[in-house]
C-alpha cells in the first residue's frame, strides 16, 4: 500500500513522526530533536517530506475503517 522505494530511512521511523506530527501540535524541527534524543537523527526535512508523501494516502486508508457519525440523537425526543 505504502511505497517506500528510494526512501533514506526505515518506514517505522517516519511512520512514529508523521503520528506525531499528526496527532499533537508538533513542528518538524519539535520531531527532529525529539528523534535525536531517541538516538536516530532525522532532518526536519525528511519529516516533512514525509507528511506531504504519506499523510493523503494513510487518511484514504483510515476513512475505510472510519465508524459513521451521527443518527444517534434523531432517536432521542424530548419530553
Amino acid at each position: 500500500m505504502l511505497v517506500v522505494k528510494g526512501m533514506r530511512f526505515p518506514i517505522e521511523v517516519i511512520l512514529v513522526c508523521i503520528r506525531w506530527y499528526a496527532a499533537y501540535p508538533l513542528s518538524c524541527r519539535h520531531l527532529e530533536e525529539m528523534m535525536e534524543e531517541r538516538g536516530v537523527t532525522v532532518d526536519h526535512t525528511t519529516v516533512s517530506r514525509g507528511a506531504i508523501r504519506f499523510l493523503p494516502l494513510l487518511e484514504k486508508i483510515f476513512r475505510k475503517y472510519k465508524r459513521p457519525v451521527g443518527g444517534g440523537w434523531t432517536r432521542l425526543t424530548l419530553k
